[in-house]
């Protein structure tokens, strides 16, 4: 009996694909596999205008999503957005999620979830209709922080934007004193008992109503994960519980100001949740930088409204900085 090696991505049959938004006719997207520097196989997407000049160098996009979700959510849906404009853009699934390898499954800490988007350039890098010198990387909700840690450790990545972006490490380490000790100690006993366990947040089917007692936060995230609207067989969890110490310990964004002279776009709404994040760390990066509130939106709006979504800013920025 042959083993599977947990390390590679499931390829994917056209039954099993799951998109919850329609591709335009005018893109093609493409399913594409390459390895990060640990050596797990990423399971991505490409997608580029069908009547792109592939006899000329174009500049592209990395996005990647928020935190515990995938592709066929809300980055495929800015990434075909973005290809209609002009850009080849890679839509991943992190590594240990979705049908990328890794395991224990939904494994994960800042340093992995920043690899993704440095893999996604070495792979872009060898696309002969890729201009390698005009990278950029677009961060959706957690993301937006593993982008701009990103690029303040990869000088390839040319141009970042983040959209509602949430600062997840930073997050997990706002927890102090005897709080912080017993979350330490809880985690620590999981390594014992189960360390592959991860928490289901969502239901395993989309629903129509609401679980009792969601604040206001959880309920906005169930209103996208829970129900048709964005529901994914695989955007069921986060992360294993184990994983949180890593979260607990390290600090992504710390040396973002070190990003300048490249370029940084931030887009929030007035009307989001997450917007403190973005402010905070806005406050914190050295020029050049652009910050970008849309006057309506919740958080969870800026995963798939394109109605919502500022793409015009997005292009403007990209285009004028790669």
């Amino acid at each position: 009996m042959t083993e599977i090696n947990p390390l590679l991505a499931t390829r994917v049959k056209p039954g099993d694909e799951y998109y919850i938004f329609e591709k335009d006719p005018s893109v093609t997207r493409e399913h594409v596999y390459y390895k990060t520097r640990y050596g797990v196989e990423i399971a991505a997407d490409l997608y580029y205008a069908k009547d792109l000049d592939k006899n000329t160098k174009s500049p592209a996009l990395v996005i990647g999503p928020p935190f515990g979700g995938v592709k066929e959510q809300g980055p495929g849906i800015y990434a075909n957005q973005l290809a209609q404009r002009g850009f080849v853009v890679v839509a991943f699934d992190p590594a240990y999620h979705g049908y990328s390898g890794g395991y224990p499954r939904y494994s994960g800490s800042p340093d992995t979830y920043v690899e993704d988007f440095s893999a996604a350039v070495d792979y872009l890098g060898t696309v002969d209709f890729v201009d390698r010198n005009r990278i950029g990387g677009l961060g959706i909700c957690a993301s937006g922080g593993f982008v701009l840690s990103a690029a303040a450790q990869d000088s390839r990545l040319k141009a970042v934007a983040t959209s509602v972006m949430y600062d997840i490490p930073h997050l997990a380490n706002l927890a102090t004193g005897e709080t912080r000790a017993k979350q330490v100690a809880q985690f620590s006993q999981q390594r014992w008992t189960d360390r592959t366990a991860a928490p289901q947040n969502y239901p395993s089917h989309p629903v129509t109503e609401y679980p009792a007692g969601l604040d206001a936060v959880s309920k906005e995230f169930f209103s996208f994960y829970g129900f048709k609207r964005g529901w994914h067989p695989h955007a069921l969890k986060n992360i294993t519980y184990v994983s949180n110490l890593s979260f607990m310990n390290f600090e992504a964004t710390r040396r973002i100001n070190e990003i300048a002279p490249r370029p940084i776009f931030m887009v929030t709404s007035a009307e989001a949740h997450s917007k403190a994040f973005t402010d905070e760390t806005f406050a914190r990066l050295n020029q050049p930088k652009y910050l970008d509130v849309e006057p309506h939106g919740q958080h969870v709006d800026f995963y798939d409204n394109i109605d919502i979504i500022p793409f015009d800013k997005f292009e403007k920025f990209f285009k004028e900085n790669l």
